[in-house]
């Protein structure tokens, strides 16, 4: 029998080696959070630069610029967590954070990709942000201008962190920041990083993210609405009655018709040892809607259940928005996480969630094969017209369809016609020639375009290495995927690396560039837990097995998603039709084809909805919206039709041959 006297002492050492554990989570968490865990060997007796300093030298430099510098670069220094959104014919990155020398760096210049042209140039001004990470972003398209807020900000040894709460606005034409000021009676926003934007008409929505306020990190589900017009923030305050979703950073939103989207995402919560707090990854669904009733005191958070083949709970995802659908990439579920190691599973998946019917898919790469004769002749008697007299037959089409049920046609607005033109363009899923765009004159003097390295795309057969925190963007129908990291034990790999993704074909995976030397060195040699010094043989200790029952119950949570989803895949791809009234596309029929065939139907819907009261321009939108959501939402299962034709008769493109039912031959009957 043990001693009282040994057994109080066992009692202490384990109190000891709890609080030292406790210590060590904390830190490790901390870093977690801040997502700056680049594990320093810094010399902990050494000291760090003071933030002030380090932002007065910051605006001393910038005063060397003119007021906007640009340059021509082969392509963007390596960076992780900064901000990439899609202009209307641009790709736009500002910010992000590199380790560079053991230390951190923190930039603010400004990052602009242009894909007609594959060319990336640098912006420097002297009114830009300060240099930052992790900053909320949004593009708006009726205002051609990229809202900007918050971010964070750390000395090179990460002693020190800031988040800021100020408000930009960039000018996408000319390449111009202003930073806004507001009335000190105006409430706003708390300083914050891994905030999320998204839009409705003329408003900026900002939700979550996370503030370190020294002592501890506070997860945050405050929602935010900023108007482009007045320039001016409010909170939407609901009922205490009302459902909401959890605080949470690194989550993701997109907009729909009637409001955002928002899934998934990062927080803390309380365990019932001690107070220690344990991450807690969420792959809930919400909307946020009743915006169009103009009352933001009306806005209401639905829980939404999902179904279809859903994505396994993960974080650190990127979620994009494109005609109507949330594209998914990425991720990273930390499924063992005790006080002496994070084990994570990374992703590289592709998931695709139509708004419409609440439903997701899993995209997959097709094998890319060449296409038959009698397509390419297709194709060259669909690009043998003009621009103009493909966008007549479109009008023609649509006015016919108006007038056939009556809709006044009125006064047309040119302004109006040239932009519903535009949208009409956009059906072509062959791209017609480039319009020449001349280089443009810079500033500082610097070389051509003709100078500059480019990075010429390879094909990739398969989808890009596995990763968390990926900046994406959608222009046109290209999926764009720049940087994002992996672990492996402690340690954090920036993956430097630019693909693009056609989200038509999801035939290849275009590479610009990629460096995953240090991964597959990591992955084929593997990589020692530096915390082994951390490990203790204490097998009665009660917290250990709780700590095994909290991975059981992880990797159990993890298995039990993956069975569901294989469920749901053998169900899912039956591709039940939520929408079994809107008319189904063909086999190889593009968007173009499948509205100049149905946009009939389309419009007749829209006219006996209550949409009805609407001019006839934007019952033309109203359409071609739906006729365009309704072909994304049966594209997987149209695209499942076509590689059966393609391996059966060996084509890839069949000419649809419609039947006049209008005149019935004699004799004819119905047939049931």
């Amino acid at each position: 029998m043990a001693k009282k006297g040994n057994s109080k002492k066992d009692k202490d050492a384990k109190k000891q080696r709890a609080l030292l554990k406790q210590q060590k989570q904390s830190t490790k968490s901390s870093n977690k959070e801040q997502k700056l865990s680049k594990k320093f060997n810094d010399d902990s007796e050494s000291e760090d630069e003071d933030l002030d300093t380090i932002l007065q030298n910051f605006k001393k430099e910038q005063e060397q610029y003119h007021k906007i510098t640009a340059t021509y670069i082969s392509k963007p220094p390596v960076r992780n967590n900064g901000c990439m959104v899609a202009t209307q014919q641009e790709l736009v990155i500002f910010g992000g954070e590199a380790l560079v020398n053991d230390k951190l760096q923190f930039y603010n210049d400004l990052l602009v990709y242009n894909p007609k042209k594959n060319l990336w140039r640098q912006y420097f001004s002297q009114n830009s942000p300060n240099n930052r990470s992790s900053a909320a972003i949004l593009y708006h398209p009726n205002y051609n201008q990229c809202l900007l807020f918050g971010g964070e900000f750390s000395s090179p040894k990460q002693q020190q962190f800031y988040h800021y709460k100020d408000t930009w606005v960039l000018n996408c034409s000319n390449k111009e920041w202003e930073k806004l000021d507001f009335p000190k009676s105006m409430k706003l926003p708390q300083g914050r990083s891994g905030a999320k934007f998204s839009y409705w008409k003329n408003y900026a929505i900002l939700f979550g993210g996370f503030k370190d306020t020294g002592v501890e990190t506070v997860y945050l589900q405050d929602c935010w609405v900023f108007d482009m017009l007045e320039r001016t923030w409010k909170e939407i305050e609901f009922p205490k009655n009302s459902p909401t979703p959890d605080a949470r950073s690194g989550c993701s939103l997109i907009p729909f018709d009637d409001g955002m989207v928002l899934y998934g995402g990062y927080t803390k919560v309380k365990t019932t040892k001690k107070n220690i707090s344990k991450g807690k990854i969420l792959n809930d669904l919400w909307i946020l809607k009743n915006f169009t009733a103009n009352d933001l005191n009306k806005v209401r958070w639905e829980k939404k259940r999902k179904q279809g083949v859903q994505p396994s709970p993960r974080c650190g995802t990127s979620w994009v928005s494109h005609k109507g659908r949330g594209v998914l990439f990425g991720g990273v579920f930390d499924y063992e996480e005790t006080e002496e190691s994070l084990e994570s599973e990374f992703f590289n998946d592709l998931y695709v969630y139509s708004q419409d019917i609440n439903r997701w898919y899993n995209l997959k790469l097709r094998k890319s094969k060449n296409k038959s004769n009698n397509s390419k002749d297709l194709a060259k008697s669909e690009k043998g017209k003009t621009i103009q007299e493909r966008d007549m037959e479109l009008e023609n089409i649509l006015n016919s369809i108006l007038e056939k049920n009556n809709i006044s046609l009125g006064d047309g607005n040119e302004e109006d016609d040239n932009e519903i033109n535009k949208k009409m363009r956009q059906l072509d899923l062959e791209s017609d020639e480039d319009e020449e765009e001349g280089d443009e004159e810079l500033e500082d003097g610097s070389a051509t375009a003709d100078s500059i390295k480019k990075y010429e795309p390879r094909e990739l057969n398969n989808f890009p290495h596995s990763r968390y925190n990926a900046s994406t963007a959608v222009l046109g129908d290209n999926l764009y995927i720049y940087s994002g990291l992996w672990e492996m034990g402690d340690k954090e790999f920036a993956i430097d690396s630019f693909y693009s993704i056609d989200l038509n074909k999801l035939d290849t995976v275009k590479s610009y560039w990629e460096d995953l030397g240090d991964i597959i060195k990591a992955e084929r040699d593997g990589i020692e837990d530096s915390d082994e010094e951390f490990e203790y043989e204490d097998e009665d200790d009660e917290e250990d097995d709780d700590d095994e029952d909290d991975e059981e119950t992880a990797i159990d949570t993890l298995e039990a998603a993956d069975e569901e989803d294989e469920e749901d895949l053998d169900e899912g791809y039956e591709f039940p039709d939520e929408r079994p009234w809107l008319p189904h596309p063909k086999p190889f029929e593009n968007l173009r084809a499948f509205y100049i065939r149905t946009g009939a139907e389309f419009l007749q819907w829209i006219i006996n909805s209550k949409t009805s009261s609407l001019n006839h321009k934007l019952l033309k939108t109203k359409s071609f919206d739906l006729c365009e959501s309704r072909w994304y939402e049966r594209r997987e299962e149209v695209r499942i039709m076509e590689d059966k034709f393609e391996e059966e008769f060996g084509v890839s493109g069949i000419e649809v041959i419609e039947k006049d039912v209008s005149v019935k031959p004699a004799g004819a009957s119905k047939r049931r």
